[in-house]
């Protein structure tokens, strides 16, 4: 059964930048598993993408030799065994603000008797160039489970969760939590605010030895931040950059102003 490189690479505490998708096009996710990223997060909570879909594009990007990981829509069991069947290397949990809801995806990403993921299928198998039998044998080993920080009741449970056996990585959604730190005004926090709460995730990621990561759309930021210590940096999203990319050449034609359609 093959490994997971992205999973031994952040356990080694080596860098790992990848890329979102969010557009679920079959043929663009097979030119993007080939660009040269070493992993590509299938989005299936902000993307109209559904388990059929998502399904092959985790097939597409394992036999580019490249690691397919799944943002799932909520932390459920339903919602985790399904992607993991359906072939994926990896979770990204989105708003794990609690112990209780980092054990609860941990759980689900696990067979017994470290978790409680059911055994079935033969799906996930082909994408680890594996039979089912030693697919069901190894995947816990594989498997890497990326939790989210999006919330300051997630920072301030950072350490506990962070701990917790099982837990691979902690990704950060900038967006997220700066919409969660909004006061009663519905005043989003300042850039300095934003930092202070970004800075106790990595200090708490690096008390414990977990690594940690963020999104971020720009390379200067990923170097900025592989510098400070993060490491599972997501740059972007195939969206973002086609939309960048149009918006550059309609803006030197000086056609129609261009309109910003990705954020990330």
């Amino acid at each position: 059964m093959k490994r997971n490189p992205v999973k031994a690479a952040l356990k080694a505490g080596q860098p790992q930048v990848g890329t979102w998708l969010s557009c679920g096009d079959l043929y663009a996710t097979r030119v993007m598993a080939r660009v040269g990223f070493p992993w590509l997060t299938v989005d299936l909570e902000h993307s109209p993408i559904d388990i059929s879909q998502a399904s092959a594009l985790f097939g597409a990007i394992a036999e580019a030799g490249c690691v397919p990981l799944a943002r799932v829509p909520r932390g459920t069991h339903e919602n985790i065994k399904r992607v993991l069947d359906g072939g994926a290397h990896g979770i990204v949990v989105p708003m794990v603000n609690t112990v209780e809801e980092a054990k609860v995806a941990i759980a689900a990403a696990k067979y017994p008797p470290t978790g409680n993921r059911s055994i079935g299928g033969g799906l996930a198998a082909l994408n680890y160039d594996s039979t089912a039998g030693d697919y069901f044998k190894h995947a816990n080993d594989e498997i890497a489970v990326i939790l989210q920080t999006e919330s300051p009741e997630g920072v301030q449970n950072a350490e506990a969760i962070y701990s917790l056996p099982g837990v691979d990585a902690i990704f950060v959604g900038p967006n997220d939590l700066t919409a969660q730190m909004r006061g009663p005004d519905g005043i989003d926090p300042s850039p300095a605010e934003l930092e202070e709460m970004l800075q106790r995730v990595l200090a708490a990621g690096k008390k414990v030895g977990t690594p940690v990561g963020l999104h971020v759309q720009t390379i200067e930021q990923v170097k900025q931040r592989i510098e400070e210590g993060w490491q599972f940096i997501a740059i972007g999203s195939e969206l973002r950059f086609m939309t960048l990319e149009a918006q550059k050449i309609v803006t030197g034609l000086n056609l129609k102003k261009a309109t910003d359609l990705a954020r990330y």
